[in-house]
């Protein structure tokens, strides 16, 4: 079981800023995600919540500022770079290859074959219903189903850090319990820090650790995750 009062800093974010173009949508934003803490991160959409995520991965170049993991920069470093040092992700559009087994969408996240089959217990711990379909097409699942197929590719490896984007949406409310119980579990028995990015208020307040919304590319409020944060994050999130 992971000790929870280990607090130090896994992911941190000082100044930093990124966009497209000529067009800035992280502005000088700082953050520190604690060791072993979920993360959620919410706010209404086109605020720059999935950028700031692909700002971390690399995917979006930092225009500024400085990104650290565990305290060393990882600012500039290439996505294959960062997969590799233990970051995973599980993007909001759909990343499946729907015409590929279930087994194979999986194989693509490990390194070798060798690695396979212990990666697909841990995932199976999870999401036990794979392991008797792992023959069966990725565009075949259900919504739900894809989502928790997204999710355990970027489980296979165990990863130190996780960046989830919108995993529940558009789910049935017992598909997101599922996941939610995937979250913990993964944070207490390995763990894992979660940064979460979410529209689901409830989902996001139930999972999470800490929270914080983000305004125009900016951490507008944060806090802890408590019952009676609702109110407070519910209006930043209003039309």
């Amino acid at each position: 079981m992971f000790d929870t009062a280990d607090t130090g800093a896994k992911l941190t974010l000082d100044g930093v800023s990124s966009g497209y173009g000529p067009i800035a949508i992280i502005r000088d934003l700082s953050l520190s995600i604690r060791r072993g803490e979920i993360f959620a991160l919410m706010g209404k959409n086109g605020m720059g919540k999935t950028t700031l995520l692909k700002t971390i991965l690399g995917l979006v170049p930092a225009r500024a500022g400085d990104i650290r993991l565990d305290d060393q920069s990882i600012t500039g470093a290439s996505p294959k770079a960062l997969i590799r040092s233990g970051v995973g992700y599980a993007p909001q559009e759909q990343p499946l290859f729907t015409d590929l087994s279930i087994r194979d969408n999986l194989r693509l996240a490990v390194r070798s074959d060798r690695d396979l089959d212990t990666a697909l217990d841990h995932v199976f711990t999870h999401f036990p219903f794979l392991r008797d379909r792992l023959a069966q097409k990725a565009g075949t699942l259900s919504g739900g189903e894809q989502k928790m197929l997204i999710l355990s590719r970027a489980l296979m490896l165990k990863p130190d850090l996780i960046l989830i984007d919108e995993i529940s949406e558009g789910l049935q409310p017992t598909v997101i319990a599922q996941i939610a119980r995937a979250l913990h579990a993964e944070r207490d028995q390995s763990g894992t820090t979660i940064l979460l990015v979410e529209q689901n208020l409830n989902f996001a307040l139930e999972v999470a650790d800490r929270w914080a919304v983000l305004k125009l590319g900016e951490i507008d409020d944060s806090g802890e995750a408590k019952p009676e944060s609702r109110e407070r994050v519910l209006e930043h999130l209003k039309i």
